[in-house]
This record gives C-alpha cells, structure tokens and sequence, in this order.
C-alpha cells in the first residue's frame, strides 16, 4: 500500500508505544530524522509492529511518499508480492521516468501479466527497483515501510535488498521490522542500508506490563498476580495481554500456587510441537512444570527414569533449554510450561504434585505441591502448609508465606484450630509485609463478613486500613466500626487509635492532634500489655515530635529505644529506627544518619518487607542527596521509584524524592514532571503532609530551571501549609532558602528577609547548623540585591566554609557559585572554576550547565558610565531602579542577573518595562537620558 503525503492523516497517539518504549522510540526517530534506516527485530508479540505503525506515523509527515507492505507467512511463496504492495499505485507515476527494458520487467512482476522472473530479468529489474526509487525521490523524500520481513517473498527480498545497498545519498529511508527468536538478525541487516540501526525490543518491566494491562482496561488484578502474569508472559506484550484477557473471562481465579490460565490462543502459539513428544516425555515435562525449580535430579526422584533422554527430546524441539553443565531444566519461554500444565487434565496435574511432594528436597516445595496434590480439607495438610508459611516467613519471602497461608486455610476444616480465617489473616498480614496490598485487602474484607470475635475483627480491620496507605481518607468509614469493634478493651483499643493518629496526620493535617493521639496509644497499649503497639505509637510520636521541632523529641526517642525490643518494629519504617534516622539527618549528622538507614535497609531487604524497603530505598537516596552525592542519590531515587510502581506503595513519596534527585543531578524537566506528579498524588490522597512536600519539591525544581516566579508561587504554598501544620522545624523540608533566593530574583528582597529572619529563629532554637548556614547564603543574596556587595561577599565566603565542615557537598557547591556570580564585573578574580569543580565532584549536572552558561562571555558590552543621578529613576519600581542603574554602570544583562541573583530573562523583562515607563528604545538610551540630565 502506498500512502502520498498530499494525504494527511490525522495525528494519533501512542498509548501503548509510551508504556517501556520511550528511549527505544526515541533513539528510533533520533535515526530516521539524521537520514537513516531503522530495522526494529525481536521475537513474536514483543511489539514490534506497534512501534513500526508508531515511527511510520510520526516520521512519516517528513517525507513525500510512504511506500508500505506487511507480509504473511501464508503469501510468502507468492513472487513479487511485496514489491506489488510497495510500487503498485505509484507505477503510473514513475514508469514513462524508466529505461524501456527496466519498465517492461517491471510492469510484467507487478501485473502478473507475462512471465517475469529473476532467472530471467534479474538484471533489468534489480535495475528497476533502484530507479524507481529514485525516480520517487527526486520529488522529494521517500520512506518505505515493511513490516513482518521474514515473511517477505524471496523475490521482492532480493530486489529490494539490491536497491537498498546501493541507493547511496538518494533521500529513501527504510523502516523495517522483522520476528528473531535465537536466529541473527544479520542477514535481514545486510540487505538493509549501510546506515541502517538495528533496534531490538526487549521484555517489558513487571511495572510496564502492570500499566499496559491498566491501559486495556484490567485494572482490578492483584500484584501477585500481576506478578504471575510477567513471570508466565516472561515481559511479552502480546502474552501479558492475552493472559490479562484470559483472567479477566475466567469465572474463577487460579488457587494460590497454581499457575494461570492460558488461553487457547497462546497454547496453539507454544504447544504446536508437543504432538512430536512420546507420551513419557509429555509426562516428564509435566512433572517439569509443576515444580518450582526443576532439576534432572527431582525428575529422577519423582520416578522419571528416563528424564535425561526426554528432557534432551524435549531441547531438540525447542520446548526446553537445558543447560549444558547445570542440572537445571529450564523451559524455553515460562509461557511453555505454563500452557503445557493447562493443558494437561486435573488428574495428572495432581499426580505431579503428588510425585514432587516426596521428591522435592524443599519443606516449603513439599508442603505445596502436597496442597496441590490434595482435593478437600485436611488438617495435616493444613498444618505442614502453615509450618512452610512460617518457614517462608522466617525466611524473608513473606509473599511465599502468604501463598501458602491461603492453602492452609483453604485445607483447615471449619472447626479446626486455628481456625480458618486466622490463618486467612495471617496471610493477609505476610501479604501486607510483602506489598501485595489488594491481595490482604480482599482477604481480610472477606473475613469481616462473617467475623464475630472482636478481636479478630479488629485484625481485619488494620489490614483493611493498613492496605488504603496514604489513601486514608477512603476508608474513614472503618475508624466508628473498629471502635465500637473494640469496645473497652486497652489493647484493642490502642491498635485503633494508633491507626486515628496517623489518619490526624495525614487526613486532617494536624500535627499537634497526632501526636496527642499517639501519646495516647502508647497508655492504651503499655495498660494492655501489648509492647509492640507501644513501640510503634512511640516511634510515631517521637517522629511527629521531629517534625514539628517539638523539644520532647530526643526524649520520646529514647523511650522508644528501651528494652524491651521488638525486631519487627526495630526495623519497620515506622518503627523506632526509622525515626532515629529522621532524627539524625534533621540534626547534621549525616554518617551517622547514612549508616544507620543502610542497616535498616539491609534488614528489611533480608525480612521481605517491601513496604518498607520502598521508604528506606528513599531514605537513602535522600541522605546521599544531601550529601552532595547526586549521581549516587538520582541511581536510589529512580531506583525507590521503579520500586514504588511496581508495588503501588508509596509513589506520591518516592516521586518526590525522585524530583529532587533529578532537579539536582540528572533532568530538570523530568524533575518538573515528578514533582507536579507527586503533588496531584497527594492531593488526590488526601495527603496534607506530603502535599507541602510535593509543592517544595516543584519549587526547587521551578528555581533550577530558571523560573524564579514559578517557585515563589509553589515555595509560598508551602510556608501556608506548613504554619496551617504546626510543622516548625525547618530542618524537615528545607525549603526556605529556595524561597528566600527566589524571592531575591523576582525583586522581593524585603520579603526575602523576613522569611530568612522567621525560619532563623527556629533553626537558632533547634540548632540546625546547616539551615543558617543556607539562610546565611540566601541574605548574602539580599545584602547584594540591596548594593551591599562586600558584606555580601564575606558573608558567602564564611557559608561555603561551614557548609564544607558540615559535609553538605551540594549547598556549599551552590555557595561557591554564588560568590563567583557576584564577583561578575567587578575588580578581583571572577573564575566560576571552584564552582564548576565542587559541581562536578557532587555529579549535579543542571547546576554544571548553570555554571557554563554563567562563565559565557556576553556577546555585546555597553560603554562604562558614570553613575545616574536620582531623578533619571524617578518613577520606577525598586527592582527597576537597580536594573537601570546597572545599565548606566555599564553591566551587561548577564553581570546584572549575577550581581541582583536573577536571571537574565528577568533582568530582559525588567528592562522592558523601563523602556516603556521612561520612552525610550533600548539600554543606551538610558545611559544617553541619564547622562543629558545629569548635565543639565
């Protein structure tokens, strides 16, 4: 098919292209848009027709003619096919531009009429094709578009190969796709231009595959399995979609440990070589995909004797991919072994498991593959499967204990003991130390509607709050039932209200009210004999206090940290460590702080807390943020966020710090758009703490790139918020010096100063060292902006030095780049080389550019003048005034930008408004205006 470029088509969007193709689409159009060819290769529903239609769409507007064809394996043995879909509506066009010789063979191959053949024209219409393409690209450019090149017939492959390798600097671009499973994709290269890119689609991300299926519409599956679906797809598009269909039509889900469903459209794709198998073989396979990690070894043991020669039977027809001086028997896509199991009939499947529940040398394996072995309930069973779940547990793989809760519960008879659904809410527990937050959700509301004992209602109802996370304001229903739930009972009653105080904080915002609430809890608990609550309500208090820059903080602490312990709650996130650490980094001890979040970090990471996991990925990048090891904190900070997505805990936070990291040492756009992200997903939680947090991130963000006013707009917010909080300690946010520089900028240097004098008497009180020592650096700003230059420059110089000491490598960088900027056109040395370097050594990439573009030289210089008199500047603003009267000095826009701490599209609007205020056209015009007056 061929599409002219007199037709448009209308623009179209990409929402499948964007979910994990966005550097591979990117580096694709970067290609075609220098002039060259693109082959994009990769197995069978990897996408690449997608990201073929998607090129030929966005690149296609370039070009004159678009010249299409997509193969099928069923026409492939149809001769000059593909080259009838490429010239056949153009061949009017461009015959009577062809030698008579080149236009009959080419006519005859494309009509059918005669009998073409390479045999026997092979020259004259290899000839033909390259001059018909030329022809086409002497009206202007020309872009061919094949999709589907293994199946392309050998005769149009030929030929257009031929033309390709020798079209030269001829505008004709090709974009080609082509299926490869192990086999190179060399040869479909060689046939290409010699400036082709061969671009390969890899497996989707679990995260991408969770938001292709969100954009298809299965929004309501559960992380495990989700999980499930890219383990099974092995991050296919095409399989991940065909299973998300499978699942959503199924009247049943999978039971926990089963593997999922495969539609028949995805088993006719893998199971087509199964008939060439023995029925043992089959058999052993079968065996093979029951188990978690097969081995020759376990396939001997569950009585397959024969496993070396059919597993070797099996690798020959491709379904297995033994390694070949390993034991293990690897599938050759998971989707294999999957639809290989759901083909095979229940009885069989059981006899597997019964078969791998002696053989496996695993108790946790044993336990389920015996479950799965077993139809009914059965208290053995029930207990071997809750011992695994313990196992799993102790072991830090709480999502593997969750399972296997599931299968005990569903195995415990009704009036066993346990009982059924306390082992259902231990797994929903395990499930909510594992991030698997719609899986405990669902559990635990199940057991609610019949749970009578309250106790056991009041343990559903913390997983059902625990589950919403920030979200608490959806499920403010369940604090009046869980009370009345309770009744007068001290240890119930303290589980709910430490669940009250946090909703104080976050819901209503109330600083004061959560910690009184917390305080409370921790009575309740220690009157109930429940430590751990205790623990926790303290912890929650201690971090509140910290916060808020209450001065019980270092107390409550220490509270928290007598004897005795809890090992959950020493590592929880919100537990005593964690706000030990919050104490430390608000306090300037950064090694301490670093090695203190690294071990909780290591702990949870061995205890399978993911949740957890999340905050204290971010806690560390946020350290080595304010360390000044930017390049170190953007690799945690994308790292806490690719975390965050894909177990949906935590992503208003992570994007947060992510924006931060970003704006510091990666992409200041990226960071905007984090930031702006972060606050939407406060906001739509409900989330007042972390809105105001959000907010000073975009405004950072806003201050990096240069848009001054921006961050006044987002920094005010914040200082609303934040006194609407009760939120005091300015070590928590840091964002005052922002706003302090910001508001310099715009002109505000009075409103500056009384933000600098504020937020100083708190930090004085709270002896944060190394908020004054930013203070300090942000009325030095002032003091310049006000003409006091040398008090400036002390100033500066005395900042850099104590901020070096305190080990803030980023903030002494930027104090550094403030002295350099206000020695600009003044006597002395002027080098930005000692800012450059303390930039360079934190890897903060924006601020390096920031420092480039302030070393520039100015292009045009004005002649030095005098000073003005006053009355040229009668009229004008104060920012104004200090403008025009650097003018008259002389200064260039940039030496202004640096000598006032604005940026130069400020100082060029400023000057804006003083041309139109005093008549005149341009900067000499002030200096001519001053100097007439000043003679008169």
């Amino acid at each position: 098919m061929t599409v002219r470029r007199d037709f448009k088509e209308p623009a179209r969007c990409r929402p499948d292209l964007v979910i994990g193709r966005d550097e591979l689409f990117t580096a694709a159009r970067d290609q075609l848009t220098r002039g060259g060819s693109v082959l994009l290769h990769g197995p069978a529903g990897i996408g690449k027709s997608t990201v073929l239609r998607a090129l030929a769409a966005d690149y296609g507007e370039s070009a004159r003619t678009v010249l299409r064809c997509s193969a099928t394996e069923s026409e492939s043995h149809l001769p000059f096919l593909a080259l009838a879909d490429l010239f056949g509506l153009v061949l009017d066009e461009i015959s009577d531009k062809l030698p008579v010789a080149q236009r009959t063979a080419l006519e005859s191959a494309l009509t059918g009429r005669g009998e073409s053949t390479l045999q026997r024209d092979g020259l004259a219409l290899r000839l033909a094709v390259l001059s018909a393409l030329r022809a086409l690209a002497a009206a202007g450019p020309v872009l061919l578009v094949a999709d589907d090149l293994q199946w392309l017939d050998s005769a149009s492959a030929e030929l257009l190969g031929f033309a390709a390798r020798r079209l030269g600097d001829t505008p004709v671009q090709l974009l080609c796709a082509v299926r490869t499973e192990e086999q190179e994709y060399d040869r479909h290269l060689r046939a290409s231009p010699p400036d082709t890119l061969a671009v390969r689609l890899n497996p989707l991300s679990r995260a991408q595959v969770s938001a292709l299926l969100d954009h298809r519409g299965y929004t309501d599956l559960p992380r495990s399995t989700m999980r499930e679906i890219h383990r099974t797809s092995g991050g296919n598009p095409l399989f991940a979609l065909e299973l998300g269909r499978a699942l959503g039509e199924s009247p049943t889900p999978p039971r926990p440990g089963e593997p999922l469903p495969v539609p028949t459209s995805l088993r006719a794709l893998v199971l087509s070589r199964l008939d060439m198998l023995s029925d043992e073989a089959r058999r052993t396979l079968l065996v093979a995909s029951a188990g978690a990690r097969p081995t020759l070894a376990l396939l001997h043991a569950a009585g397959r004797e024969n496993a070396e020669a059919e597993t070797a039977q099996a690798a020959a027809l491709g379904l297995l991919a033994t390694e070949p001086e390993g034991p293990a028997v690897r599938f050759a896509h998971p989707l294999i072994s999957a639809a290989l199991y759901a083909e095979a009939p229940a009885q069989e499947r059981r006899a597997a498991h019964a078969a791998l529940s002696t053989a496996a040398s695993d108790p946790i394996e044993r336990a389920r593959n015996l479950a799965l072995a077993t139809t009914g309930t059965d208290p053995e069973v029930a207990a071997r499967l809750a011992e695994a779940a313990a196992l799993a547990r102790d072991r830090g793989a709480p999502s593997v204990a969750a399972s296997l809760g599931l299968l005990a519960a569903r195995h415990t008879p009704p009036d066993g003991a346990p009982a059924p659904d306390d082992r259902r809410l231990q797994a929903a527990e395990d499930a909510i130390t594992a991030g698997e937050v719609d899986l405990a959700r669902d559990i635990a509301r199940e057991v609610l509607t019949r749970a009578t004992v309250p106790a056991e209602r009041i343990r559903a109802w913390e997983v059902v709050i625990e589950a919403a996370g920030q979200s608490l304001g959806e499920v403010d229903a369940v604090f009046p039932q869980a009370l009345a739930d309770a009744g007068d009972d001290p240890r119930l009653l303290a589980l709910v209200h430490y669940r009250l105080a946090w909703r104080k904080l976050i819901v209503e915002g109330d600083f004061a009210e959560a910690r009184e609430e917390a305080a409370h809890t921790a009575d309740l608990a220690a009157r109930g004999d429940d430590r751990r609550t205790e623990l926790m309500a303290l912890s929650f208090q201690a971090s509140t206090e910290t916060l808020m820059g209450h001065p019980n903080a270092p107390t409550t602490i220490k509270r928290a940290l007598r004897e005795p312990q809890d090992p959950y709650v020493a590592c929880h996130h919100n537990g005593v460590g964690a706000a030990r650490f919050r104490w430390l980094l608000m306090s300037d001890q950064l090694p301490e702080a670093r090695s203190t979040i690294t071990a909780l970090l290591r702990e949870v990471r061995r205890r399978g807390m993911v949740e957890s996991e999340v905050h204290f990925q971010r806690f560390l990048a946020e350290t080595e943020l304010r360390s000044g090891h930017c390049g170190r904190a953007l690799d945690l900070a994308r790292e806490s966020l690719r975390l965050a997505r894909d177990s949906g805990i935590g992503l208003g936070a992570s994007a947060m710090l992510a924006s931060l990291a970003e704006a510091s040492g990666g992409d200041v756009d990226r960071a905007l758009a984090l930031a702006r992200e972060a606050a939407g997903k406060a906001e739509e939680d409900g989330d007042q703490m972390y809105v105001s947090r959000a907010l000073a991130a975009l405004g950072h963000a806003q201050l990096v790139a240069g848009d001054a006013a921006g961050a006044v707009g987002s920094l005010r917010r914040v200082r609303e918020l934040e006194q609407g909080l009760g939120i005091t300690d300015p070590a928590r946010g840091r964002w005052q010096g922002d706003l302090a520089e910001a508001l310099v900028r715009v002109g505000e240097p009075g409103e500056a100063q009384d933000v600098i004098d504020v937020t100083r008497e708190h930090a004085l009180r709270l002896s944060r060292e190394s908020v004054l020592a930013v203070l300090d650096r942000a009325e030095a700003m002032v003091r310049a902006a006000r003409g006091d230059h040398e008090a400036a420059l002390s100033r500066l110089t005395s900042v850099q030095d104590r901020l070096a000491k305190l080990g803030y490598g980023l903030e002494e960088a930027r104090a550094a780049f403030a002295l350099a900027m206000l020695r600009t056109g003044r006597p002395g040395p002027t080098s930005y080389d000692e800012a450059a370097r303390l930039f360079r050594r934190c890897r903060a990439l924006p601020w390096l550019r920031q420092v480039d573009a302030a070393a520039a030289p100015e292009a045009v210089a004005v002649p030095q003048q005098t000073a003005p008199p006053s009355d040229a500047l009668e009229g004008l603003a104060s920012m104004e005034r200090q403008v025009a009267a650097l003018v008259m000095e002389g200064a260039t826009n940039r030496e202004i930008a640096a000598r006032l701490f604005i940026s130069v599209k400020t100082v060029e609007a400023t000057l804006t408004r003083v041309y139109r205020k005093l008549g005149i056209r341009s900067r000499v015009d002030i200096v001519r205006l001053a100097a007439g007056r000043h003679a008169k």
